[in-house]
């Protein structure tokens, strides 16, 4: 690879990515919300039932906050291939090189793992069914709750706010006790 290769985390990517960034900024990413919208048949729940986890879906207006991460040059090769073998698992989601701004107000693009709204595991589901869906959801990789407590405390370390998950991190920890 000859450009600096830059993934943008902004779900799981923020507290395991996989690989040791060399150099962390955060962004924002216009016109995409983060959202519970893609059923998690393999890692977060099962095809027989299955857990919600966290897509980029695109939405006129909304912003996304997390985090752009680069990738040492002579990792590139290697790190791409393992985070395509994870977020790639499945056909859910679609790979995008998409611009992100930094706080600074510079512009970067970065690897950016997004919907595709056409799938079979795109949903759209109110946020109480949501919790419900998450309180008792569990994977290969755990519990679903796990999933979304450990984003919530990543955002919230790096002081980005997003109401959605605080919400769902309150109601699912009431719904499991």
């Amino acid at each position: 690879m000859t450009e600096t290769l830059w993934i943008f985390g902004y779900g799981s990517l923020l507290w395991d990515p996989g690989f040791a960034p060399a150099e962390t900024r955060v962004t924002h990413l216009t016109g995409w919300r983060r959202s519970f919208c893609m059923r998690s048949i393999h890692f977060r729940g099962t095809p027989e039932a299955p857990g919600l986890v966290l897509a980029l879906d695109a939405c006129a207006g909304a912003s996304c906050a997390g985090l752009a991460m680069r990738v040492a040059p002579d990792q590139a090769e290697a790190v791409l291939a393992a985070t395509r073998a994870r977020e790639l698992v499945s056909d859910a989601y679609l790979e995008r090189w998409l611009g992100l701004s930094c706080a600074d107000g510079t512009q970067i693009e970065a690897v950016t793992y997004v919907i595709d709204p056409q799938g079979p595991q795109y949903c759209a589901h109110p946020l109480e069914e949501q919790a419900q869906i998450i309180a008792r959801a569990t994977g290969a990789r755990g519990p679903n709750r796990d999933y979304l407590w450990n984003t919530a405390a990543h955002l919230h370390d790096l002081g980005l706010a997003d109401p959605d998950l605080d919400w769902l991190a309150s109601r699912v920890r009431a719904l499991v006790g």
